[in-house]
Formats: structure tokens, C-alpha cells, sequence
């Protein structure tokens, strides 16, 4: 099972109309600044609840700074049998930047 690549438009409306779950990856000073209402932070604690507790069929979606880690976490959680797994391109700087446009 392979992750895809998702711009942040399509992300946002996946978790609309697919109720998938959006893991930020990056580190907690970073995601406690600033993060989308809907994400979670995806740390190496927290990892092991969210194995357990997430059902695998889940679109996930994987977002970190600039789009490069998150397709590392996106190929480790397909790993682990999720099988909906998106990278967001541009990372959380992308997705800012078109909320700001919109």
C-alpha cells in the first residue's frame, strides 16, 4: 500500500465529505502556535494511541512544514495498514497560505 499526494485544497475538502483524520506532524511548540481546528499533533508519544484507537479503513491525512517529512510519516502509517493515507504538498505553509487567499 502506497500513500498519495493531495494539495491542501483537496485535504480540506476530503475532511469535509470523508471525515478523514488530519495529523500535523510537526513539533508541539510549532503546532501549539498554530494549527487547524481539526488536526491532531502526531507525535512519537502520542503515535502509539493512535495505532491502536484508529480504525485503518480512516482517510488519513499527514501535513508537517513544507510537505517532505509528512510523505516519511504517510509512508509509515501505510506500512502499518492504514490504507487511505495522503501527503499534503506544500505542508502547513501551503495550507495557510490558502487560507489566507480564500
Amino acid at each position: 500500500m502506497a500513500f498519495k499526494h493531495i494539495n491542501p485544497s483537496q485535504a480540506k475538502a476530503l475532511l469535509v465529505e470523508n471525515h478523514a483524520v488530519l495529523v500535523d506532524i510537526r513539533d508541539e511548540l510549532s503546532f501549539s502556535l498554530s494549527h487547524d481546528d481539526q488536526a491532531i499533533n502526531l507525535t512519537q508519544s502520542s503515535l502509539p494511541k493512535f495505532l491502536s484507537e484508529t480504525e485503518k479503513d480512516t482517510p488519513v491525512l499527514v501535513i508537517c512544514y513544507h510537505g517532505n517529512s509528512s510523505q516519511l510519516a504517510a509512508d509509515f502509517l501505510s506500512q502499518q495498514g492504514f490504507s487511505d493515507v495522503y501527503s499534503i504538498d506544500g505542508g502547513y505553509e501551503e495550507w495557510k497560505e490558502q487560507e489566507i487567499k480564500s
